[in-house]
């Protein structure tokens, strides 16, 4: 008896020290960001189990944790030192790495909630969060979904039904095909119908898996299978349907907070215009283009398909609006939203908080008319991922050093990562939801272009360069966004910042510095000089800066504050704290802050900067240096024409060629599928196949050969 009573004592310190450790990892936020007021004295569960990872069981976690109920994670063997499982008061593996046999493996999930006694279960969004049968099976074991009934599930996870449903309750709905689409032929044959464009997507799907827009019949084909497969895939349900295809349309959604009572509210909008292949990439609350009025009639019509189908607990109703602020639904999310903590920070109400008490039988504790909008939000979607290639392909690595700017006020950042984690191919490769506040729509921007500043990553390439670019763009700053905001602006593919003439000579001045300061570093040693040949009271650099194929002329001298730099024709002001070793790099340059990041220096003058968002690559040398520099020789590119690379990590779904083949140009070579989404990957030319690298199944990883060509 002694012994078990030392043992039990024993587990509760081990918890008590994982649960301060994960605290010490993931810092409490501003409270005012989640949500106004102080969890309430009512009584829910003691337990709840979250079926889900990565940022969401996290956020999930701190809400039960201030509402004082125990939390079990589940995990994947991969996933055994995450941060949630951290967090969590228990945690419980449901099978290895693919979440066909983990996160959507309904057994084993169910088995965890049997051994743990959980009360409830929170499903977060995506994996089990619309399945109905994952509903079902919980209801039979007595466990309570936080989250709406099996009825509401099924109606609006279907896509054909739900607009159905929602032409009954008087919504706007888009002219479209209602029924199933069985063939490619009959999507051809349907798409004539309506007329081109239109979008092809999966009837169960969500979150932009298993959508094509198609302009022809070709292309009505070539969606057709894609979108089956992936819905296939990322749903088990290939069921599709077709309608027609809004032409630059803006992407509003209205939050909607229902109980078991019939009371329902809509808790306002969120702009979810900024997207990359049907995905949300930048979200804002509210939008810029709403008025009351349509705001209002918005609001009404999410809360009539919400009674309509006796909806209880947070869900999203989107629609798309056209350049005359006409509506039309698109879809209905029976789950928390990714883009919640807008909705949060401008209303002050904690939308978990809400989901479990509802799923307990509480009655809403607010009417329509307490439902503010206090201030403005602005959430980008932090990946990693390379947002110079299709405006970001997935990338995988390990987190060699990461650091979340929650320095900063009026900031919060949703993670589910710590420093040392590691983004894989089998799960999303989001890796925060960063979120900036403000009274102004302006004020919130500025910081969100601060925090973007102050935010590191290493390791793993991510898509800041990107989010500092679309939150800094005119366009955006003026609200003129559409759906089409990403290829509209950048036709050719994203290229990072282009440089004026005065932030290249920014960017030249603080590299030329940077080089100065760690050669004038290098004559001490322990705050002491040490024999150099440079001589010590140096007060004058002559300097050479190649960035890209231009070389530039650089003058380094000493001043009062800092360092005078002329380049280009001009002069620039440069100091700072010189903190070779920190991550970031605050400097005054010419009177405006700047916060960079010195990626990487070597004793060979290269050093790449992360300047204004975007990696620069620049050589610093004596012009001495340079000059003999120009007789080294330089590596020849390879030639990629013949060749065809894997542009990221994944698994090769299907090869439609074989060696001995003719192929035109734009002929589909192989089908790589990483995250979900499948990538058709095509020839560059017309040639015959020499060599096939790869075959269906094989998982490949970026930069891998996959065919060669003769």
């Amino acid at each position: 008896m002694a012994a078990h009573s030392l043992l039990s004592s024993l587990n509760r310190l081990l918890s008590a020290a994982k649960r301060s450790s994960a605290r010490c990892r993931c810092p409490a936020h501003s409270s005012r960001l989640y949500s106004s007021a102080p969890a309430s004295d009512e009584k829910t569960f003691e337990k709840i189990l979250i079926a889900n990872r990565g940022e969401i069981a996290c956020r999930v976690i701190k809400t039960c944790r201030k509402m004082g109920i125990q939390t079990v994670a589940v995990h994947s063997d991969v996933d055994s030192s995450a941060v949630h499982v951290k967090m969590a008061d228990e945690a419980v593996c449901v099978g290895p790495a693919p979440t066909s046999k983990s996160y959507l493996n309904m057994d084993a999930i169910m088995e965890a909630i049997r051994s743990t006694r959980a009360q409830a279960v929170h499903p977060g969004y995506g994996f089990l969060s619309e399945n109905k049968e994952f509903a079902k099976r919980l209801a039979a074991e007595g466990v309570a979904f936080i989250g709406p009934d099996t009825h509401a599930i099924q109606a609006m996870g279907d896509k054909i039904e739900s607009k159905l449903i929602a032409k009954a309750a008087k919504v706007n709905t888009i002219p479209g095909f209602d029924g199933v689409v069985e063939t490619a032929d009959d999507a051809v044959r349907i798409s004539q119908q309506i007329g081109y464009p239109v979008m092809i997507k999966a009837s169960a799907g969500g979150g932009g898996k298993g959508m094509r827009i198609a302009w022809n019949d070709d292309e009505a084909r070539e969606g057709f299978r894609f979108s089956s497969q992936e819905a296939a895939s990322s749903f088990g349900d290939d069921r599709l349907l077709i309608e027609k295809f809004i032409d630059n349309p803006r992407h509003i959604e209205i939050q909607v907070l229902a109980d078991k009572h019939g009371n329902a509210l809509w808790l306002n909008e969120r702009e979810c215009s900024i997207q990359r292949r049907n995905q949300k990439v930048v979200e804002e609350a509210p939008s810029t283009f709403l008025d009351p009025e349509t705001r209002r009639a918005m609001g009404e019509q999410a809360v009539q398909l919400a009674k309509a189908v006796q909806y209880s607990s947070a869900g999203t109703v989107e629609f798309l609006v056209d350049s005359r602020k006409n509506f039309y639904f698109l879809e209905m999310n029976t789950r928390l939203q990714v883009e919640h903590p807008i909705t949060e920070c401008i209303t002050g109400l904690d939308l978990v908080e809400q989901m479990i008490r509802v799923a307990k039988g509480y009655r809403l504790q607010h009417k329509q008319e307490d439902i503010p909008i206090n201030g403005w939000a602005v959430e980008s979607r932090v990946y990693a991922e390379d947002p110079y290639k299709s405006f970001g392909l997935p990338s995988i690595g390990r987190l060699s050093q990461y650091q979340e700017p929650l320095d900063l006020s009026n900031v919060r950042v949703d993670s589910g990562i710590q420093e040392g984690s590691d983004i894989s191919i089998y799960y999303d490769p989001m890796i925060s939801k960063l979120v900036t506040y403000g009274a102004t729509r302006a004020e919130a921007l500025a910081k969100m272009e601060e925090a973007l500043d102050h935010y590191v990553i290493r390791g793993v390439t991510h898509n800041i360069p990107l989010l500092r670019e679309i939150v800094t763009h005119p366009r955006f700053v003026s609200g003129d966004i559409s759906t089409n905001f990403l290829p509209e602006v950048y036709p050719d593919g994203f290229k990072g910042l282009q440089l004026s003439t005065e932030l290249r000579r920014e960017l030249l001045a603080a590299a030329a510095s940077l080089h100065v300061t760690a050669q004038l570093r290098s004559q001490r040693f322990l705050g002491n000089l040490r024999i150099s040949s440079a001589p010590v009271d140096c007060t004058r650099w002559d300097l050479s800066v190649e960035l890209g194929v231009q070389r530039h002329d650089v003058t380094v001298c000493r001043s009062p504050e800092g360092f005078a730099v002329e380049v280009d024709g001009g002069r620039v002001d440069v100091s700072g704290q010189w903190d070779l070793a920190a991550p970031l790099l605050p400097l005054n340059i010419n009177g405006t802050q700047r916060t960079l990041q010195c990626l990487s220096r070597d004793a060979s003058g290269d050093v790449v900067l992360q300047y204004l968002g975007t990696s620069f690559k620049v050589r610093v040398l004596s012009r001495l240096a340079a000059r003999l520099n120009a007789f080294m020789p330089e590596k020849v590119p390879e030639d990629t024409s013949s060749i065809l690379r894997s542009p990221m990590p994944g698994t090769v779904v299907a090869v439609s060629v074989k060696p001995g083949d003719t192929v035109a140009e734009g002929q589909e070579i192989c089908v790589i599928e990483a995250m979900k989404m499948q990538n058709s990957m095509t020839a560059v030319k017309q040639a015959k196949v020499k060599t096939v690298h790869c075959r269906a199944g094989e998982t490949v990883g970026e930069g891998d050969l996959l065919v060669e060509l003769e």
